[in-house]
């Protein structure tokens, strides 16, 4: 919830004037140079309004000017009499304070006045927030102010070009996040009972409640009247506590004020009805909500941080870029279309969205402050079609890589890496995979933050984290249902709430062979493929498929596990509990097994090898004794790769993919053994179906990274 209007300027250092939202900017303004001085403007100056400008003097920041700049009205006749009064009162302000530049926060119509008042007076104007679509009135007021800034911050990718489709300079444009996320990802409050119970009573629980704020629509006043009549209806109905608070001063708000009081919501048990709530205590309040209601962008945009659930009403906010923890209402035309989205969404829990900051704006905006050239010309430029291709900023506080936090859980290490949009590895950390749960997940855990501090460092923005893991995998729960013997304690395992609950992050798992599949498509071999197969060769036999672009999963997510295709009725046993399997053939455990024989019988040494005593026989000594001319090893490798060669052809019959991909530390010493069993047992009309080697270092980090990537630059995963 944004302070508001009171505004703030400085000098003899550099002067600033601006709408201060959040008072980390002020202070760590101060500390880089800048001087505030707090006007209080606009609905601060109204005692009925709690005199929230209190806040800001109780935070060591004095007030300097007083402006009543606000008409009483409540109507559109108010609003435009309110801009008119501000744009009289202002000149006097700024002539004597003569500050170097302002900041203007957001949409609001009292805002424009003040952008007005700035441009026309010849002072520089860094607007915050630009760039974004709502759906009301305020779409036209902050475009408006766009072009009258000089300088932008915004929140967004999709805000930024926005900004630069509107003519913009590329190089005035700072793509920061928005603010009050710095303090948001930053809450921490155990005593948030406390702040519960002060405000909606001793009897209600955490989750338990629901936060209720709704605007006016000034485009149209007489249906958000009627809108708020049926949202009220349908609380009272849904029979939970609610904190309602009162709308803000726009035309409409008198009439929906009128609604609250016929429908006695003041005084009814299940409702409390307050004009203001600080922000620390909001914080914690929407935070452990079991739903928030309305039509406010603070549902939209700052309750994401919490993965609280919203429901969104009517068009006020249906343009803005929202997280999957909101539900749109477009059309609230009944009690019961309301009703029902109350049913569905409250007591909730939704990863935690960083679509609109991931709690480093503040710095950001000041490094920006910082480079601003006072001395170059006031005239503002802009820069007409053809946008420049590339819309990245050569200047380091502009230049950020979009990249996921990728967690690769193996049988023998543990790794995660920063990997960027292109599939680039930026940095990669390993340990080795500890033998219980506690140890491993307090290790993800320390792994993931360090990873995530040092990503800031590197000049990357975390856009999430994704988790690739051997066992059976529920994506859209984000749990481990059943791991491979190889990772021990990992069965019925939650990865998605601490991830996200400790990262602020939203988390994507899924089993290793999927994601070495989507690896594939985004960064391999199968990119641009409609159809394609992949198979994993390497401790066990994984694999992944992808049908019509979209990776299967299956009824019980269970697709893909091709290591368990039978290829021989009496073959050895299996790791799965049955016999004949690929994996008992061709997975490098079972190469291990059969290396471990030879050596057990004086088999497997040729001259030119050797086994030290304090190492343990495996795959890599039973291919080397074939390359050596080992007949034994090389039947081995022979009989595994035929087995692979078996399933690939069951494959090729089942599913006629275009491409089948090998992946994994074997899949070299294999593909000449799988392309002849193709062509001696295939059918002929899938013999000309390419079988390749993955050229992919990293496939389940990479996969892991994919699903991050692909999700939050919409594509639908």
């Amino acid at each position: 919830m944004p302070i508001g209007d009171c505004s703030v300027a400085a000098k003899p250092r550099k002067q600033l004037l601006c709408s201060l939202f959040q008072t980390t900017l002020g202070y760590r303004a101060c500390a880089s140079g800048w001087k505030p001085m707090v006007i209080r403007r606009g609905s601060h100056a109204f005692k009925d309004l709690i005199n929230t400008y209190r806040m800001i003097e109780q935070d060591d920041f004095d007030i300097n000017t007083r402006l009543h700049t606000i008409v009483r009205g409540e109507d559109e006749a108010a609003m435009v009499e309110s801009v008119g009064l501000a744009l009289v009162k202002l000149p006097d302000v700024l002539n004597r304070l003569k500050p170097d530049i302002m900041i203007v926060h957001g949409d609001r119509f009292d805002a424009l006045a003040l952008a007005t008042s700035a441009a026309l007076m010849n002072i520089r104007i860094l607007h915050i927030e630009g760039g974004e679509v709502s759906g009301t009135i305020d779409d036209s007021i902050r475009h408006a102010i766009t072009k009258l800034a000089h300088y932008h911050v915004c929140c967004t990718r999709s805000a930024e070009q926005h900004l630069i489709s509107m003519c913009e300079d590329h190089d005035r444009i700072l793509l920061a996040g928005c603010p009050s996320y710095d303090k948001l990802l930053s809450a921490k409050n155990k005593d948030y009972m406390s702040i519960i119970r002060m405000w909606l009573g001793d009897d209600v629980k955490s989750k338990d409640y629901i936060v209720a704020l709704q605007h006016p629509v000034t485009t149209d006043i007489k249906h958000s009247i009627k809108m708020f009549e049926l949202t009220l209806d349908a609380l009272i109905s849904f029979n939970k506590r609610t904190l309602v608070l009162f709308p803000n001063i726009d035309a409409g708000s008198k009439e929906m004020v009128r609604v609250m009081r016929k429908k006695g919501i003041e005084h009814h048990p299940n409702f409390r009805a307050v004009k203001h709530v600080p922000f620390d205590q909001f914080i914690q309040l929407v935070a452990h909500a079991g739903c928030m209601i309305g039509n406010s962008s603070c549902g939209v945009r700052e309750v994401g941080a919490f993965g609280t659930p919203v429901i969104n009403l009517g068009t006020r906010q249906i343009g803005r870029e929202t997280g999957e923890n909101v539900l749109h209402v477009r059309d609230a035309d009944t009690q019961d279309k309301i009703l029902q989205a109350l049913h569905l969404q409250f007591g909730k829990q939704y990863p935690c969205s960083k679509i609109y900051g991931d709690g480093n704006a503040v710095p950001r905006i000041l490094k920006f402050l910082k480079s601003i050239d006072l001395q170059e010309p006031l005239q503002k430029k802009f820069c007409f079609p053809p946008v420049k291709e590339n819309i990245s900023q050569d200047i380091d506080h502009i230049l950020e890589t979009l990249s996921a936090l990728a967690v690769d859980l193996g049988g023998t290490n543990l790794r995660v890496a920063i990997v960027s949009m292109k599939g680039e590895i930026v940095k990669k950390y390993t340990q080795f995979n500890p033998k219980t749960y506690e140890e491993r997940i307090n290790l993800i855990l320390q792994m993931c933050v360090e990873a995530a501090a040092e990503a800031v460092k590197l000049n990357c923005r975390i856009l999430g984290v994704g988790i690739s893991t051997g066992g059976r995998v529920n994506p859209r729960e984000g749990i481990v249902l059943h791991s491979t013997k190889l990772i021990q304690e990992w069965n019925s395992v939650d990865l998605r709430t601490p991830l996200s609950d400790t990262l602020h992050l939203p988390v994507w798992v899924d089993n290793d062979g999927n994601c070495a599949a989507l690896a594939e498509r985004k960064f391999g071999q199968g990119k641009g493929l409609e159809n394609f197969v992949t198979l994993i060769t390497g401790t066990g036999i994984g694999g992944g498929i992808i049908h019509q672009h979209e990776l299967i999963h299956g009824s019980s997510f269970c697709a893909a596990e091709l290591g368990h295709l039978v290829v021989s009725l009496d073959g050895p046993d299996c790791s799965c509990g049955s016999h004949g399997c690929i994996e008992a053939y061709a997975s490098g455990m079972a190469l291990q097994r059969e290396a471990k024989k030879l050596h057990d019988e004086d088999l497997l040494l040729v001259e030119g090898m050797s086994v030290p005593k304090d190492e343990a026989v495996g795959a890599l000594h039973l291919i080397q004794a074939a390359k050596l001319g080992n007949a034994k090893a090389q039947s081995i490798l022979r009989t595994a790769g035929t087995a692979l060669g078996l399933g690939v052809v069951n494959i090729l019959h089942t599913m006629n993919p275009s491409l089948v991909i090998l992946s994994g530390v074997l899949a070299s010493h294999y593909i000449h053994i799988v392309k002849d069993v193709i062509r001696q047992q295939a059918l002929s009309s899938v013999q000309d179906v390419d079988v390749v080697v993955s050229d992919l270092v990293d496939p389940a980090l990479l996969g892991a990274a994919s699903m991050v990537l692909d999700y939050t630059t919409r594509r639908i995963y």
